[in-house]
């Protein structure tokens, strides 16, 4: 097995770091109570009625799944390619559920959908690393 370059490991750091952002956000998503939900603008309160459990759920897979094939890289394991393919799976179900069936760009702005993007951006970059850790030899 090949130790990997620095620029993976630091890489790979970020990367967990920007999951755990994610996991907390989700937590805070999934226990927000209705007087802070008042308290957001009308559009987004919006979005939170008409978005259905599923959603929330896929939102959940993505961030944890990406937390754990995140933890797989450091530990320079295989099977984080796998999970984050679950991660990308939990990302492209929320991006459906958000702005197929429910117009989220409307309801939560720019904002919402630009954040959406990069999400999305990342999930796929984190499938492409994990495939070059094992091409490489720096996952076994």
């Amino acid at each position: 097995m090949t130790k990997p370059p620095q620029w993976f490991t630091v890489t790979a750091i970020i990367a967990l770091l920007w999951n755990l952002v994610g996991v907390a956000a989700f937590v805070m998503d999934s226990t927000i109570t209705p007087e802070d939900l008042a308290k957001l603008p009308e559009g987004q309160q919006t979005l939170y009625a008409a978005r259905e459990g599923w959603i929330t759920l896929a939102t959940g897979l993505a961030v944890i799944a990406g937390t754990i094939g995140c933890i797989g890289l450091l530990l320079r394991k295989k099977w984080a390619l796998p999970v984050f393919v679950a991660s990308l799976v939990g990302v492209l179900a929320q991006d459906v559920g958000m702005f197929v069936l429910i117009n989220g760009v409307a309801l939560g702005g720019m904002f919402t959908a630009v954040l959406q993007a990069v999400v999305l951006i990342i999930a796929i970059l984190l499938i492409m690393l994990s495939r070059k850790g094992i091409a490489r030899g720096w996952l076994h």
